[in-house]
Parts: C-alpha cells; sequence; structure tokens
C-alpha cells in the first residue's frame, strides 16, 4: 500500500458524521441541512435536454472519449473565458477539458510535484481538503497559509519560498467567500516567477457573486492587466456551481500551455476522459449565460433573506462571492453544531474541521460553514431556528 495514506486525514463530512452519530434531532423541527455545499437549484433545462436526446446518448455511450476533449468544447470554454475575462486563449493548447475540478485539482498535484524531499505546497488554511490529500500523497509537505478570511501570503517566513513547487489557491474562498485582491495576485505571480512555482487557482465558485457589476477577477485575467503573461498560472472551474449540475462531473483547466502540455501527458495515463455526450451537454451550459444570471438571483435571494437573521444572533460578515457564511459560535464548534443538530435538526460543518492546526493555532476553530444551498424558505426558516436556538440555549 502507499505509505503515504497513512498522511491521509478524516473527511470532514467524516468527521461530522461520527460527531453527530448517536446524537437523537429534535423529531419536531423539519431536517434541514446547511453542511455540504452541494447546489439544489434546479439545473438548466436545455442541459438536461442534451442529456436525453437520445442519439447524443448513443454517439457518447458508444465512443471512447478523447482525452484532450472535443474540439467544440474546448472552443466554447475559450470563448467563455474571453467574454468573462476579457482574454484570449488557444483552445487546442491552453485549456483541457476536465471530470470536474475535483478530480483535476488532486490529479494536477500529483503531475506537477516533484517528490523531491522538501517539497512544499502552499494551501489557504482553512481549505478544500483535496489540496491537503493532493500533497500527502505526492509525498510534499503542505504549508498552511492563514486565511481565516483572505490567504496572507505576506505572513509566510522567507525560507519557505525555496522549496515552494505548488500553491493551490481559493478565490473565491472556500469557505469564507472572500475575493482574492488583483493586486494580491498578481504579486503571487511574481513570486512564482522568482521561485519558479506553479499557481493552482480554484475559481469554482467565481460565478456566484453579489454584485452584478463587479465580478471576482481571476488569476488569469491578474496576469493579463498587470502584463505578466500566464506563464506559472493555471486556473481550474466547473460547472458544478455555476450550472447547478455536480453530477454531470464537468469542468476544465486552463492556462500556461507548457503546464497544460504535461498534465495532458500525465492524463493519457490516468484515464478520466470527458464522455462525449457530457461534453456536448457542457459546451452549451459553457455558451449561456441567462441561467448563470437567474442562479446568482437566487443565491442572492437568500442572502438577503438569510443574512439581517443570522446577524442577529452571531457575529457574521456579508461575504462578496460563493454561497456560504463563516460566523464565529458562541461555544466551540463542535459543541455548538452537535447542540444544534441535537435541538433544531439543522446540519452545519465545524470551522475546525475544514482548518489544521499551525503554529499552535486553527484559524477555522470558533466557527462553522453554512452553506446556503436549500430552497429559500428552508434557508430562512432554518436561520429563523438558528437565531432563537442561540439567543434562548444555555451554553453553559
Amino acid at each position: 500500500m502507499n505509505p503515504h495514506l497513512d498522511r491521509l486525514k478524516p473527511y470532514p463530512f467524516e468527521r461530522l458524521n461520527v460527531l453527530l452519530d448517536g446524537l437523537t434531532p429534535n423529531p419536531s423541527q423539519q431536517p434541514v441541512a446547511l453542511s455540504l455545499g452541494e447546489p439544489k437549484h434546479d439545473a438548466p433545462h436545455f442541459v438536461v435536454t442534451a442529456l436525453t436526446a437520445e442519439d447524443t446518448i448513443r454517439h457518447g455511450l458508444a465512443t471512447y472519449p478523447p482525452t484532450r476533449g472535443s474540439d467544440n468544447l474546448r472552443s466554447a470554454i475559450s470563448l467563455w473565458i474571453n467574454r468573462r475575462y476579457g482574454m484570449e486563449l488557444d483552445p487546442a493548447a491552453e485549456v483541457l477539458p476536465v471530470s470536474g475540478t475535483r478530480e483535476a485539482l488532486f490529479s494536477f498535484g500529483q503531475a506537477i510535484l516533484s517528490d523531491k524531499p522538501g517539497a512544499t505546497v502552499l494551501m489557504p488554511n482553512p481549505f478544500y481538503q483535496i489540496y491537503e490529500g493532493a500533497a500527502l500523497l505526492r509525498g510534499a509537505t503542505p504549508y498552511y497559509v492563514p486565511a481565516t478570511g483572505l490567504p496572507d501570503f505576506d505572513a509566510l517566513p522567507a525560507s519557505i519560498w525555496p522549496n515552494v513547487e505548488l500553491v493551490y489557491l481559493c478565490s473565491p474562498g472556500n469557505p469564507s467567500g472572500q475575493v482574492v485582491p488583483e493586486q494580491t495576485l498578481a504579486a503571487l505571480i511574481r513570486k512564482a516567477r522568482e521561485f519558479d512555482f506553479v499557481i493552482a487557482s480554484d475559481e469554482c465558485y467565481s460565478e456566484i457573486y453579489r454584485d452584478e457589476d463587479d465580478p471576482p477577477v481571476g488569476l488569469l485575467e491578474a496576469a493579463a492587466n498587470a502584463d505578466l503573461g500566464h506563464r506559472n498560472c493555471v486556473v481550474f472551474n466547473s460547472l458544478s456551481k455555476r450550472s447547478n449540475v455536480p453530477g454531470l462531473r464537468s469542468g476544465f483547466v486552463a492556462g500556461d500551455p507548457d503546464i497544460i502540455a504535461r498534465y495532458y501527458d500525465y492524463r493519457t495515463y490516468h484515464g478520466c476522459a470527458m464522455s462525449a455526450h457530457v461534453a456536448a451537454a457542457s459546451e452549451l451550459a459553457w455558451s449561456d449565460e441567462a441561467h448563470v444570471v437567474a442562479n446568482r438571483a437566487l443565491y442572492r435571494a437568500k442572502f438577503d433573506a438569510v443574512f439581517p437573521v443570522l446577524a442577529y444572533a452571531l457575529d457574521v460578515a456579508m461575504p462578496p462571492a460563493a454561497f456560504y457564511l463563516w460566523p464565529k459560535t458562541p461555544v466551540d464548534d463542535e459543541t455548538f453544531t452537535a447542540a444544534l443538530y441535537r435541538h433544531q435538526n439543522i446540519t452545519v460543518v465545524p470551522g475546525s474541521y475544514l482548518g489544521r492546526t499551525h503554529n499552535g493555532v486553527n484559524p477555522g476553530k470558533g466557527r462553522v460553514r453554512i452553506a446556503l444551498v436549500a430552497p429559500l424558505a428552508d434557508c430562512l426558516a432554518a436561520a429563523e431556528r438558528l437565531a432563537d436556538f442561540v439567543k434562548t440555549h444555555d451554553f453553559g
């Protein structure tokens, strides 16, 4: 067995199951899951129609999918990047469809990291656990960058940078919803050139944001605006959140053509190519913005309804993007999560499960992540119950 498997930590939702196991939730309260960041809005009708077209399905099932993906899909992704970020990428050399960003973020680490002693991977803390798993299973050393809100790269000791091979970035962030500023991205790109590491920017929440006139900046966009080019830069994005199709397992990797070429070599062996019928539906989804605008409006309505209710009882900030709230808790986050489940039948994720203790501090401790993915009425009802619970429950 791979000895690095012993370095893996239990996944947050496995830990949550253990925490709640044996607890009996209040049967008089309707269960509401605000834990898993799984979109619950309806998938676009045209995507469903495409996936049920008999000719498309027959073609997809009868052919081995190409590792590089279809020409049409790569072109659709490239055109979307141009519309969204105002920059042009070569669909043949700088875009690669993948079976969801979870798969790609993990396998990218396996392809990029050198296996040299001391190889270091930077990641925000708290973080999406796939970043850590990718580093650990490649024998690399994770280094956790404090990020209760934004990752603070300036706080890193100078001795770290020479060993850095890969930086995982998440903007808009999970769990904070914060957007890394353009000047921070540009500074990190300059650092990547100086020390020759790769930036892998997870941008899967890029299309869930509050201000319709102020979309979050992307890594490639920041590189172009600073006239830096996109060497050392790779971005990951997905249809899961943008188009409410997490089960489609469809995303892309784009950026530095030299890195994309080597990652393509890896993927020819990795064997995770996108089926032709999934590619056909994905092409339609990347080509349409109307359903994305409507999706943002649904999340905006939930935040507008829920935030004032929770802010009455908890210390919580309104995030500019993503679909999470990241409030502080009146007691430790595990105790709060268990009590909330038992008394109100509401599940959230303890913030400490999403972070790691580094230099004696777990920046997720004393917070919970609330995913506003349920229907508006359910989110509002849960927020009202949660606020009342905080105000009336004796945590002593």
